[in-house]
């Protein structure tokens, strides 16, 4: 019912020049790219934006590739953690802590680097990032030998402090993408990000399977099978770094002059100024809702990630191996599904897909419910597996939660986004540790089933709120 459009006009934060967007008024700004790192102080350069596209396409390559690695710290290590965890006498409290780990270190690196990008620029954030990724792949490998659970969660906040850049890059998309084609770019960047810990788990598989039982050295170096897919990750963050090092121009802002609004951006603005009940403006109960949404999307996938080999073990009998190969498999699905919200956004709107994505994940995990583990006497067909993951995988969770990455972006409008990205990132971070955590103490206490229901709720309950508020949300987010 509200008609509004996102400020164009003052606190811009995107490329520019910005045109025409749905007919709007005009508005200018001057953008300038530049290198501000100490490794290239005196490369320039002019940004070019038109009303479709991206202002700097390798730039967008390369910050794909930031995104990729960081994620494939998660899918990678997928097929391993459960079994490295066993392997070190841990049980699924342990596994619960050992994946939260990561996200912790995601909530303490997201905030800081996001500021960061603001204050000396995109490039020197991400190859300080991309950096410690190295240097915790690093640790990882060293694991197994060390022997110790305690280090394995220091590795894996190490991980999560490298690969705190979701904020960040969102931030960079945000800036070099025209507000009507937001949702496409960072539905592309999901993409990347969402194959990096769906689709790689097949890399983690392959070295669970060709180096079981066996073992190698090479200098200080020992390759086995819970090592070589952390050597492995190591290897694609130097090549990240090295790109990061030679092509890569961060960016920042100069301030345009004031510009007069247009009657849609009057009403937008009208509406996000309104005061709620809770004595806050609609604008910032609208960015809160949204990071309750990636709270609650994110923290479901991460619990389910956490299970997801055990479970696949306990009640269909599967090897780690296979379990992860069918994630991956559906992780390429929702890839698909990603590359494809382009299309999608002709037809529906954000508020739309996250109500379907949402319904459709939740659908798939409560599916998990009933069944009785191998061991009670359950006899659980392979295809419902499947069918359960690809519900999840390969279309709830990618169109859900994207659309809600992209509808915050969109309510946050042309304001620098680097600082409320990295709020953003680390909301779903604590997330990724509340969840897990809490799902090996409900394992602990009642049993895997029990997760699935509580699971199931948070998503409906999320759904709700969006059924709710949409009228707003689609007003703030025009």
């Amino acid at each position: 019912m509200f008609n509004a459009e996102i400020n164009n006009s003052t606190n811009t934060t995107g490329p520019a020049p910005i045109v025409d967007i749905s007919n709007l008024d005009k508005v200018e700004s001057n953008y300038i790219s530049m290198e501000t790192d100490q490794h290239n102080p005196t490369s320039e350069a002019t940004s070019v934006m038109t009303a479709s596209g991206l202002a700097d396409p390798l730039g967008f390559f390369i910050v794909c590739c930031v995104v990729l690695i960081g994620d494939m710290n998660r899918g990678v290590l997928f097929p391993i953690m459960w079994p490295l965890v066993e392997e070190l006498g841990g049980n699924a409290v342990w596994l619960g802590y050992a994946v939260g780990a990561f996200s912790f270190g995601r909530i303490i690196a997201s905030p800081t680097l996001g500021k960061m990008s603001i204050d000396y620029g995109y490039s020197r954030t991400l190859v300080i990032s991309t950096t410690i990724i190295i240097c915790g792949s690093l640790l990882f490998a060293s694991v197994y030998r060390v022997g110790s659970l305690y280090f394995l969660i220091f590795s894996q906040i190490i991980l999560g402090i490298g690969s705190g850049t979701l904020g960040v890059t969102r931030a960079y998309v945000a800036e070099i993408s025209a507000t009507r084609e937001r949702t496409k770019y960072i539905a592309l960047q999901t993409a990347v990000q969402y194959g990096g810990f769906t689709v790689t788990p097949i890399f983690g598989s392959f070295f669970m399977w060709a180096l079981e039982d066996k073992r190698y050295e090479v200098g200080f170096f020992v390759f086995d099978q819970y090592s070589a897919a952390a050597y492995f990750m190591g290897g694609l963050g130097t090549i990240t770094l090295f790109l990061l090092l030679t092509k890569f121009q961060a960016r920042y802002r100069t301030k345009p002059a004031a510009k007069k609004k247009s009657s849609r951006t009057a009403e937008r603005d009208e509406v996000a100024d309104r005061m709620t009940f809770a004595g806050v403006t609609v604008y910032t109960a609208a960015l809160l809702g949204c990071m309750l949404l990636n709270v609650s999307t994110k923290g479901s996938i991460g619990a389910f990630e956490t299970m997801g080999i055990s479970f696949a073990e306990s009640h269909f009998g599967l090897e780690p191996a296979l379990a992860g190969l069918i994630v991956s498999v559906n992780g390429m699905i929702g890839v698909a599904a990603l590359l494809s919200m382009g299309w999608l956004g002709k037809f529906f709107t954000d508020v739309q897909m996250i109500l379907g994505g949402i319904i459709v994940c939740a659908l798939g995990i409560i599916s998990f419910a009933p069944l009785d583990a191998v061991e009670d006497g359950g006899s659980n067909s392979i295809l419902h597996y499947c069918l359960g993951i690809f519900m999840i995988y390969a279309i709830g969770y990618p169109i859900g939660h994207t659309a809600v990455i992209g509808l915050f972006s969109k309510v946050v409008g042309r304001r620098p986004q680097g600082t409320l990205q990295g709020y953003f990132a680390s909301a779903g971070s604590l997330a990724r540790i509340l969840f897990p955590i809490m799902s090996g103490y409900i394992i602990m206490l009642d049993s895997i089933n029990t997760v699935m229901v509580v699971l199931f709720v948070n998503l409906i309950i999320a759904n709700c709120f969006v059924a709710m508020n949409s009228r707003t949300l689609e007003a703030l987010s025009v």
